[in-house]
């Protein structure tokens, strides 16, 4: 979705440069993990049907577990896969990593579903596309495969055994909370970037409903994006008037965030405060602000989610004013050897967010001006973030 030249463009303005490729690392040496996708060029990462077929499962009995992601270009998927193949080494786990094409690519997915079951694997991670997977990973549960998503619960949350996450509508309500709190009751004119349309997902409408909510927008249904007023107050901080101008879909990538940014200029363009599903829009966005002659963090503030290294560098650069950081590789890490003591014979995981459905791995916010609005998240600076970035 997005390379180092994202984050080149979103720091233009302070003369940072370069061009780096995101790619695919290979394994550690003696490492005993199979991959769909092993050491290829995200972009060039082999599809879905490219996955080992059931004659190529691992030999001798060893536990075979099927990392599946949303794609294989995302920095944010890029890390997870590296820190399930990590944890896969230490503890003598078989893995196997693919994705879909690309976001909304179900079927890719629901292929890589039937290959684990026919190669009778023990577990699958996921990070699920949709809804339209249930079906697949609830045959995959009733073949005796134990069944974790990362990063993105699942509609309902027990079609899976349990989930590794960030609790996405905190992440989101914490920079809703930091939003409000820096406009100090200015008027909020806001833009949202989001993934889909056509569809609702759970990372979509958590984090999107989560940021209006942290500002103190009323929320119609927390599963539904848009069916809030488009005009009214916030009412976090000191509180004041807003309006949406936009609701864009993205695709959660930098040329989908440019083009979303750029159709919501052109219907207003005094937006102030711009709502990024994750950095990789947010870098999109940022260029097409700044084309349109706006400075982040002077004339406009970009809020967003993930914390991957190329988005906090953001964040203390001035590019993006504050971002709430996940952890990818602590949920493919703990995914792995959980999936791993079961098949040895130890317990499952429990849940341990505050709801009882999943399992919270945390979020920091990250940012160089932070407020006292914020209560739904530690703030801490860019630096830091730095220092714990995935990516």
């Amino acid at each position: 979705m997005t390379n180092r030249k994202s984050r080149g463009r979103l720091v233009a303005a302070v003369a940072v440069t370069g061009v780096l490729a995101v790619t695919l690392a290979a394994c550690s040496s003696g490492s005993s993990s199979s991959e769909s996708s092993a050491a290829a060029p995200a972009s060039e990462a082999p599809a879905a049907s490219e996955a080992p077929a059931a004659s190529e499962a691992p030999a001798g009995g060893a536990v075979a577990v099927s990392l599946i992601t949303k794609d294989s270009s995302n920095p944010f998927f890029v890390a997870m896969q590296e820190g399930a193949k990590a944890a896969a080494a230490e503890a003598g786990v078989d893995l196997t990593v693919g994705s879909g094409k690309q976001e909304g690519d179900d079927q890719g997915q629901i292929d890589l579903i039937e290959n684990a079951i026919a190669q009778g694997q023990k577990g699958i991670l996921i990070t699920p596309m949709s809804v339209n997977v249930n079906d697949a990973i609830k045959k995959a549960r009733d073949a005796g495969l134990y069944v974790i998503a990362l990063d993105t619960p699942t509609d309902p949350p027990d079609v899976v055994d349990i989930t590794f996450a960030t609790d996405n509508c905190v992440a989101g309500n914490a920079i809703g909370q930091w939003a409000a709190g820096k406009l100090n009751g200015e008027k909020a004119v806001i833009a949202r970037l989001v993934i889909f349309s056509d569809r609702m997902v759970s990372v979509d409408y958590c984090r999107d409903n989560g940021f209006l909510a942290g500002m103190g927008i009323d929320v119609v249904d927390p599963k539904v994006m848009g069916d809030e007023a488009a005009t009214g107050t916030y009412t976090t901080g000191k509180g004041g008037d807003y309006e949406i101008v936009c609701l864009e879909a993205t695709g959660a990538n930098e040329e989908g965030g440019k083009k979303g940014m750029e159709n919501c200029l052109a219907k207003n363009p005094d937006i102030n405060l711009v709502y990024t599903i994750n950095e990789p829009t947010a870098f999109g966005a940022d260029s097409a602000l700044q084309a349109a002659g706006k400075t982040p963090g002077k004339d406009v503030y970009v809020v967003s989610v993930d914390g991957g290294l190329a988005g906090v560098e953001a964040v203390k650069a001035g590019g993006i004013q504050a971002t709430s950081q996940q952890y990818p590789l602590k949920m493919a890490e703990q995914g792995v050897k959980a999936i791993k003591a079961i098949a040895d014979g130890g317990a499952p995981p429990a849940p341990t967010s505050a709801d009882g459905t999943f399992f919270d791995t945390g979020v920091t916010l990250c940012t160089e001006d932070p407020q006292d609005t914020v209560t739904a998240a530690p703030q801490e600076s860019a630096q830091y973030c730095i220092d714990n970035a995935w990516g």
